[in-house]
């Protein structure tokens, strides 16, 4: 009778860790499909950005306006880095007041993947000196190599914005698809203006979630996961 019972409390708990490891295969396939996915809509999302870029520079040439010019202007010059990091820090003063330790580090983490998202933006900008939309040159590609300010590719306004409030997809999904609203505009701001084309935008905001990404796998695993964030 002991024997039989030994036995078969034996089977239960083999039979539950083959369960457990079948499990967690099938996550993780499906997050290595997830994830190439991503990869795939991005490489496409890129190529298409590339394929329309004078079209979109056209479009926006001919369909200026002052007023609209104006307040883009404002988006872009309040749209860069600096304006993000002292939000940032606010929002980090503010969480730690409250004694709020899961926003204190989603903040953190914010600061932290656009810091990441500027760096790599600004080694790209110096390896790929594309020359801006307004820069009146019949080289599409040139400018000094050791020298950004001339350089569009890709956006470091949508790139730190993309990654600073991608975190927020990754962290709390419905306040990160609401703030989406906001990279994108900068991103218009940076067209319209002429200080770049649709393939700088497109590409900075893949790289900026590409960090948030990144970020987000360290400080929340389990949120960070493919199937939580499709599932949520």
């Amino acid at each position: 009778m002991n024997f039989a019972v030994s036995y078969a409390a034996g089977f239960l708990d083999s039979a539950r860790n083959d369960s457990y490891d079948t499990g967690n295969l099938f996550m993780k396939r499906a997050a290595i499909f997830y994830w190439l996915v991503g990869i795939a809509i991005a490489a496409i999302a890129i190529g298409v950005a590339f394929y329309l870029d004078d079209t979109v520079w056209h479009f926006v040439q001919q369909h200026q306006n002052p007023t609209l010019r104006n307040l883009m202007r404002n988006v872009s010059r309040f749209g860069d880095w600096p304006a993000h990091v002292v939000l940032g820090l606010l929002l980090v003063g503010i969480a730690w007041w409250r004694g709020s330790k899961r926003w204190t580090r989603i903040f953190l983490s914010m600061l932290l993947a656009m810091a990441i998202a500027g760096v790599a933006g600004h080694v790209i900008k110096r390896t790929v000196p594309r020359a801006r939309p307004s820069v009146k040159s019949e080289l599409r590609w040139g400018g000094p190599r050791f020298s950004t300010k001339y350089h569009s590719f890709p956006s470091g306004h949508v790139g730190a914005s993309s990654a600073f409030f991608g975190i927020l997809i990754f962290a709390r999904r419905r306040i990160g698809l609401a703030c989406l609203s906001i990279p994108i505009l900068i991103g218009f701001s940076r067209m319209y203006i002429g200080a770049h084309y649709l393939s700088d935008v497109v590409c900075a905001a893949v790289l900026g979630f590409f960090c948030a990404a990144i970020i987000a796998r360290f400080f929340f695993p389990q949120s960070a996961s493919p199937q939580a964030i499709v599932g949520n």
